[in-house]
């Protein structure tokens, strides 16, 4: 008997919950599989299965078995993966999570190289709405959080990324140019609801990470009522490519419009806040090729870094002073 052939389909048994199930998922016919798991029973001395004709049940052997054997067959799986890494070329489909921002300014620019790599490689991108945790149903999630991730997953930092202060450079010349943050009280404003703004803003200035150094300073504004108020970032991103006003949005969102000048920095020397980008995917020992190529392809493209690469492309880092 092919031992390692009966647990796979003793294991396949009992995913699909009947011999038939299984005959169809593997392509086998159907006494084939059940001589290989009566064989397997045979073998091991037990009865792994109670069998009737209207249902199937694990044993209490059975079931403590079929947890050591999907460990072994995961096990088996993962070393011929990891010895097929070296030389097999990555293909296949990888399904991603990410809020649709990053989606759309950042990584579908960037997918042409991907796929000049990696001819063979497919994406699948779910891009419905803010991400905040890894999500087990995607191979990689890229998240956006200002706190330390937790939970049962594994995690790459992608970059930081600086939430900031932009308006068209039109509108600055038309209404004038901040210089402090209470200056915002003259200009309109394109802010996400009140409701979430209701204890103001706070503003610093002064080096990251140490708000008590010689020459910080901190300001609290709290914004008026707003010209046009919008939870979505890119309604708002439009709103001030339209020369509406005075809006905070991601670096990674508006990095583009500040190299091609369709937008400015406002108060460049003050700080909001900044969040991290992660990639998170499923804990596990491997990774499959196709995944890992993908992980590398992000990092490599936005830097891996506790740093913000699209304002330093877009030279206007955040001033660490007077």
């Amino acid at each position: 008997m092919d031992e390692l052939r009966a647990m796979r389909v003793f294991a396949r048994v009992a995913d699909e919950g009947s011999f038939a199930g299984a005959s169809r998922a593997l392509d086998l016919a159907p006494a084939v599989v059940t001589r290989l798991v009566a064989e397997l029973e045979e073998q091991l001395g037990a009865r792994l299965m109670n069998r009737t004709t209207r249902r199937l049940a694990l044993t209490e052997v059975g079931a403590d078995y079929l947890d050591r054997v999907r460990q072994i067959l995961a096990d088996i799986d993962e070393a011929a993966a990891m010895a097929a890494a070296d030389t097999q070329e990555p293909q296949g489909l990888v399904r991603l999570l990410m809020p649709p921002a990053v989606s759309v300014h950042q990584l579908v620019k960037h997918l042409p190289r991907l796929y000049a790599r990696y001819p063979r490689l497919r994406l699948e991108i779910d891009a419905f709405g803010p991400v905040e945790a890894g999500n087990e149903t995607h191979d990689l999630t890229i998240v956006w959080s200002r706190e330390p991730l937790a939970g049962d997953y594994i995690a790459r930092r992608l970059a930081r990324t600086e939430t900031i202060l932009c308006a068209a450079p039109e509108y600055l010349d038309r209404r004038g140019r901040p210089k402090h943050p209470q200056d915002l009280a003259e200009h309109d404003a394109i802010l996400p609801p009140l409701s979430e703004l209701q204890r103001g803003v706070t503003f610093h200035r002064g080096p990251w990470g140490d708000d008590d150094a010689a020459g910080a300073e901190s300001v609290v504004y709290v914004p008026r009522r707003p010209l046009l108020s919008s939870g979505h970032v890119d309604t708002n991103y439009a709103a001030a490519l339209a020369g509406l006003g005075v809006t905070g949005l991601p670096s990674y969102v508006v990095e583009d419009a500040l190299m091609e000048h369709a937008l400015e920095r406002v108060l460049p020397q003050w700080r909001l806040f900044s969040a991290t980008l992660w990639a998170t995917m499923p804990s596990r020992k491997h990774l499959p090729v196709r995944t890992r190529a993908v992980l590398d392809f992000l990092i490599e493209i936005f830097g891996g870094e506790d740093r913000d690469p699209w304002l330093a492309a877009a030279g206007c880092e955040t001033c660490n002073g007077n």
